[in-house]
């Protein structure tokens, strides 16, 4: 069986509270199925030799140094990228390493194949999801993608009974949407039962 390898574009260590609970190490995967307008994360796109492939025993070594942080404040790895839900395999193979004592989140636009999410599942406690928008039109128009593939990632992890486990981010993108839209999206959500949404403005840097 081929050993698997991951190309990582960053591993940033000590954050509180923002990528989930606890003390977290955000790590950062290359590659993404979206082409956003105002990318915030464009090194995850390119190539430029900006990243190091790892195992995922690799990954484990360099994370462990925190290991402690992790389950004093129920923290652990937070994965982004990117989308990290390219690499379900990689994950499931970390988690078998780190076992469950670490927290380990994903910061995912759901933007990918329903099995990788029925994958992760299992090995995932947090999902904060970047909805972009839920409005199919406006959705294509900043992403360059259709969002099917979102929503039945949305309606899975519905009917998997993990819509607690779920903070929803619904950003503000000036000239993309409006507080009305992001409003249509949260019924829309909340249709789902998701009840967690982080409302924020995008900072934007075209590039």
């Amino acid at each position: 069986m081929e050993k698997q390898r991951a190309k990582i574009i960053g591993i940033a260590r000590h954050r509180l509270s923002t990528d989930g609970d606890g003390v977290t190490t955000l790590v950062a995967f290359h590659g993404c199925t979206l082409r956003c307008r105002y990318c915030l994360n464009p090194q995850s796109l390119g190539d430029g030799g900006r990243f190091r492939e790892y195992s995922p025993e690799q990954l484990y070594a360099e994370t462990r140094i925190d290991e402690l942080y992790f389950i004093a404040t129920n923290g652990g790895v937070t994965f982004g990228g990117g989308e990290p839900c390219l690499r379900p395999d990689f994950i499931r193979e970390f988690h078998g390493l780190c076992g469950p004592a670490w927290q380990l989140n994903l910061e995912t636009s759901l933007n990918v194949p329903t099995a990788n999410i029925e994958a992760l599942l299992s090995v995932v406690n947090t999902l904060i999801i970047d909805i972009k928008d839920m409005n199919p039109d406006i959705y294509r128009n900043y992403t360059g993608q259709s969002n099917a593939l979102v929503l039945e990632n949305l309606r899975l992890i519905a009917e998997a009974g993990r819509q607690s486990d779920c903070i929803v981010r619904i950003p503000l993108i000036p000239g993309y949407n409006t507080d009305t839209d992001r409003e249509n999206s949260c019924k829309a959500l909340e249709a789902l039962s998701v009840t967690q949404f982080d409302l924020f403005t995008y900072q934007l840097r075209k590039h």
